[in-house]
């Protein structure tokens, strides 16, 4: 039986906390037309289940949470519930987008379900239709999620065939059984444990090392207690969300990084930085240093664990300079903070307490994380997450995929976040921001596209 990590469960406590969130990630891939039948497309979608046995499960709580909630087979799994049709109206551009993946996305999923949906969409502008998908975060992080088309998709025009399917759910076990099941697991959390620290004593000079460095990068992350100056970036939440994105060409991308000696990561930091500082002044607020912390996811899968459905990841929190008024000043101060945060191990200090709290008493590890999640954080003031996906090319029913929008979703005060994902030769910045408060969307996404503008011109007279 698969548990939760700590990390993952700390998703639904987010959610549970915030009581009106929906911590689903998801992606928007609009494909050439004409849109396939929407049977054949399921049809299609239940070739591929065998390859995600993730997709027929749903989670089953323990009693008294003994133990973190268990995978279990779903016995009454209808992959119709899962997969649903619609439309957007006409002219079905990006404002028709952008008001679907609002209403798809601000909806919580249901937890007596498997945590995913497909939402087959026709009506795109150009004769095109597209694929939601939303996939609660507790199942994926944006690593394995962006994986899963790999498995749903085509790498090639020619349609794959579909697996060979015998699944048959494991029967329910009874409470007590299932109860008694996470009591055992919870008695031999020590004996893990243990095992654990007599491992780690079996190469004292990688613990020495690991010790210092999670030490160092537990100061950096001290840092991050002091709140952020207030700004209309942070504070209450309403329960819906607004979507928006805009997108740049990669090779742009590279070529501010090729001429400021930086990585692609640092440009679209950057880029995102330029929007928010034009977000701010458009709002008459002066773009205070300590305004804009960001959390910044930061993968931790070792190659060839990409297709494994869980989280993998740690964290930084650096200020973007949204103070600084020179692009070329503001790609220098991300890449500065950026790489300090790194050199000071702060994203292996932020592996270091999942790894913890994995050896833990769930129970104990259950209420910290209710706890914290219950004081309002005011540390945060947006997400800002990097993707790479797909380089190549793919295909759902012979139809090239030409676009992948990402979403990420905001919680917790956090008013605005934005994910970053490369599809061939884009890369896309898709913004999630909260209905009430954040009208004014376009104009960071106008001014992401703006910023990056800057940068390759500074680039150009550079070179």
């Amino acid at each position: 039986m698969e548990r939760l990590t700590p990390l993952a469960a700390a998703f639904l406590e987010a959610e549970d906390a915030d009581g009106a969130a929906s911590l689903a990630i998801g992606s928007f891939a609009i494909f050439e037309g004409p849109a396939p039948d929407f049977d054949a497309f399921v049809s299609a979608i239940a070739g591929r289940l065998p390859l995600i046995p993730r997709y027929r499960q749903k989670l089953r709580r323990v009693p008294l949470d003994l133990a973190a909630p268990a995978w279990v087979d779903d016995p009454d799994f209808d992959l119709r519930w899962h997969v649903r049709n619609t439309a957007l109206p006409a002219p079905g551009g990006p404002p028709e987008i952008g008001r679907l993946m609002s209403r798809v996305m601000t909806r919580r999923m249901d937890r007596s379900r498997p945590l995913w949906e497909y939402w087959f969409c026709e009506g795109l502008e150009g004769g095109r239709w597209a694929l939601l998908s939303k996939i609660h975060h507790c199942m994926v992080d944006g690593v394995s999620g962006t994986d899963l088309y790999r498995l749903v998709l085509d790498a090639t025009p020619e349609p794959g065939t579909a697996v060979a399917d015998d699944w048959r759910p494991e029967r329910p076990r009874h409470t007590l059984v299932f109860t008694a099941q996470a009591a055992r697991h919870l008695a031999g959390a020590p004996l893990d444990a243990g095992r654990a620290v007599a491992h780690a004593l079996a190469t004292p000079r990688q613990l020495v090392r690991t010790t210092r460095q999670t030490a160092r990068g537990a100061l950096a992350l001290t840092g991050a207690v002091l709140p952020v100056h207030r700004t209309t970036l942070t504070g209450p939440l309403s329960g819906s969300r607004r979507y928006a994105w805009t997108d740049v060409s990669l090779d742009d991308v590279r070529t501010v990084r090729k001429a400021y000696g930086v990585t692609v990561n640092d440009v679209a930091l950057a880029a995102v930085t330029g929007g928010f500082r034009r977000l701010l002044l458009a709002r008459g607020e002066t773009p205070d240093a300590h305004a804009l912390r960001s959390l910044v996811p930061v993968s931790t899968r070792e190659v060839g664990t990409e297709s494994i459905p869980d989280n993998r990841v740690s964290l930084m929190l650096p200020y973007l300079p949204v103070d600084l008024d020179a692009p070329a000043d503001r790609l220098a101060a991300v890449r500065r903070r950026v790489g300090t945060l790194r050199h000071l191990h702060e994203p292996e200090a932020g592996t270091s307490f999942t790894t913890a709290a994995e050896y833990g008493a769930f129970p104990s590890v259950s209420l910290a994380m209710r706890t914290v999640f219950h004081l309002p954080q005011r540390q945060i003031a947006t997400v800002t997450t990097n993707v790479p996906g797909p380089r190549r090319t793919l295909y759902a029913l012979g139809r090239p995929a030409v676009a992948m929008l990402p979403y990420v979703p905001i919680a917790d005060r956090v008013r605005i976040g934005v994910a970053m994902f490369s599809y061939r030769d884009t890369l896309s910045f898709g913004i999630t921001g909260d209905y009430d408060t954040v009208p004014d969307l376009q104009v960071l996404a106008d001014g992401i596209g703006e910023s990056m503008a800057e940068l390759l011109r500074e680039a150009a007279r550079a070179g």
